[in-house]
């Protein structure tokens, strides 16, 4: 089958969906309009669908021949953002909006699920299509795989829409690609004085303040991009007092596994180095969040072949620089094996701005490649 033929000529159809889920979006475990639509699609499809986690849909097509699988992401969740796009189909939800275009991943997913439920004599094996709740919150994707689904699965394909691919092209990154995300809160305890007499007193803000400065200094010994921001500060009560409390918090963001260690190593010794210079007491807290996109080769080989196919050689742009912006993707990928994608945008606007609006063909792009690297990947011997 000639899949991006064939998604065009569903362009109106998927125009449809698309304006269909931005007007209805939903924050994070709450998708439960959305759900039912993209439920309703599926099984009118042919599609086996169970419902997991309130909101999450794992929903399998059954091809013919080995019992391999494959699996297909979109995320699902809106944004607390008010709507400025003027679009012509904007939010009727006061304050929420698909400004990080999870409208275009769920018309993407439909429109592949569409293509290959057509062509699904020749699979040689099952589609699992994962829509995943959250991922803007405390994400969705872990949940999910605990609760069984990515059983039995191999490999998993997904997609992000980027205004810095062009449209109707989407971008590939071999390895590392989005960054690992932990947040940073350190709280120092000191002795306070008055400023005529420091010596009586042991400085928490002094301390703090070299913490930081320090820390900001820090950079793993691989040399890949690491950036670790710290955007909050908060001590003291007079000008003439030396503060015995200090707060500040902020982000690091690394690539790979190892360099994420490394960071947070470096980060618990730089902070006890300076408690114990200036006599303070420090706690730090420095938790998990996502752990950051690293795409396997031998699945992103595969899909850059098959985008080639379908888009041309062209329209497929080798991405040369990871992002240090966060997707929780990876925890799919680390489960078995996969590849994430950027998919050209139409729309210049920055993700989660209130004008962001990307292009349905963008789709429909998605949409042609997702359904031919999942055909590739069942039928490799």
């Amino acid at each position: 089958m000639d899949y991006l033929l064939r998604a065009k000529q569903l362009e109106k159809r998927l125009s449809e969906i698309r304006q269909d889920l931005h007007r209805h979006p939903e924050l994070g475990n709450n998708e439960f309009y959305t759900s039912r639509k993209i439920e309703e699609i599926l099984k009118d499809l042919g599609l086996e669908v169970r419902r997991i986690l309130d909101t999450a849909l794992v929903a399998i097509l059954h091809g013919n021949g080995t019992d391999k699988r494959v699996a297909l992401r979109s995320d699902m969740d809106a944004l607390p953002v008010t709507e400025a796009t003027g679009c012509g189909f904007e939010s009727e939800n006061k304050g929420i909006m698909h400004a990080c275009g999870h409208d275009i991943h769920m018309t993407s997913a439909l429109g592949a699920a569409m293509l290959l439920s057509e062509n699904k004599q020749k699979l040689k094996g099952d589609v699992v299509f994962l829509f995943e709740p959250d991922e803007e919150g405390s994400g969705g994707a872990q949940r999910m795989i605990a609760s069984g689904a990515l059983e039995k699965v191999s490999a998993v394909f997904g997609g992000h829409v980027s205004p810095d691919v062009p449209l109707g092209s989407v971008g590939i990154r071999y390895g590392k690609f989005y960054a690992a995300s932990d947040v940073i809160t350190v709280t120092v305890h000191g002795v306070s004085c008055h400023g005529a007499t420091p010596e009586k007193g042991k400085d928490a803000l002094l301390a703090a303040s070299e913490m930081v400065v320090r820390l900001s200094s820090l950079r793993p010994s691989s040399g890949d991009r690491m950036v670790l921001s710290i955007g909050e500060f908060k001590s003291g009560t007079a000008c003439n007092v030396i503060s015995d409390y200090a707060r500040f918090k902020g982000i690091v963001r690394t690539l790979g596994n190892d360099d994420r260690q490394q960071m947070r190593d470096l980060i618990s010794s730089t902070v006890k180095e300076v408690s114990d210079k200036y006599g303070v007491k420090s706690d730090l807290e420095l938790g998990f969040s996502y752990g950051g996109v690293v795409n396997t080769e031998k699945e992103t080989k595969l899909f850059e072949q098959s985008a080639v196919s379908v888009l041309g050689k062209d329209k497929v742009i080798r991405i040369t620089e990871p992002t240090m912006t966060t997707e929780d993707f990876g925890y799919f990928i680390d489960a078995c094996s996969g590849s994430f994608c950027s998919i050209g945008a139409g729309c210049t606007e920055p993700l989660h701005s209130p004008y962001f609006i990307p292009d349905i063909k963008a789709a429909v792009t998605a949409s042609a490649v997702y359904a031919q690297a999942v055909e590739n990947y069942l039928n490799l011997s």
